[in-house]
C-alpha cells in the first residue's frame, strides 16, 4: 500500500470519493486474516470498525478541517505499538458495532496515513479547534 503523506493530498482523494473510512491497526492483510471481535460480548463483527474519514453534509466548515479531527481524534488507537498504524479504505456498511461504529465489508484499502501527514492534522487540529471543550464548560 501507498503512505499518504500530506494533508491535502488526503483531502483531495477524500473530496474524490464518496465515502472514505479510517483505521487504525496492523493493516488490511492481517485484519482481513482475523475477524473483528467484540470482546466485551464474546461475539464477532462482521467487518472491520472504521470511522467516516468524509465529512457529514451538514458540516459547514472545510473538509480538511473534518479531517485533521478525525485522524487526531483516533490516535489513541495507536499509542503503545508502533506497527499499529492510520489507514484508509474505501468499503461497504455491513452493520454498525457497539459503539455505532460503521463495519465495512468488502474493503479496498487506499493507503496508509505518514507520520507527517499526522503530525500536520495535530497542527490543523490544535489550530482550528477547542480541543476538549465539551458541552459542560
Amino acid at each position: 500500500m501507498e503512505t499518504i503523506d500530506d494533508l491535502e493530498e488526503l483531502d483531495d482523494i477524500v473530496g474524490r470519493a464518496a465515502r472514505v473510512y479510517l483505521r487504525y491497526s496492523f493493516g488490511p492483510e492481517r485484519d482481513l486474516a482475523h475477524p473483528s471481535r467484540d470482546y466485551e460480548a464474546e461475539v464477532d463483527l462482521p467487518g472491520l470498525p472504521c470511522t467516516l474519514l468524509t465529512p457529514e453534509p451538514w458540516w459547514p466548515r472545510e473538509p480538511v478541517d473534518w479531517i485533521a479531527r478525525r485522524v487526531c481524534k483516533y490516535l489513541h488507537l495507536a499509542a503503545g505499538d508502533p506497527r499499529r498504524r492510520p489507514w484508509i479504505t474505501l468499503g461497504e456498511v455491513a452493520g454498525y458495532g457497539p459503539d455505532h461504529e460503521p463495519l465495512l465489508g468488502d474493503i479496498e484499502p487506499i493507503g496508509w496515513l505518514g507520520d507527517r501527514l499526522v503530525e500536520q492534522a495535530r497542527g490543523r487540529y490544535r489550530e482550528r479547534f477547542r480541543v476538549g471543550r465539551t458541552s459542560l464548560e
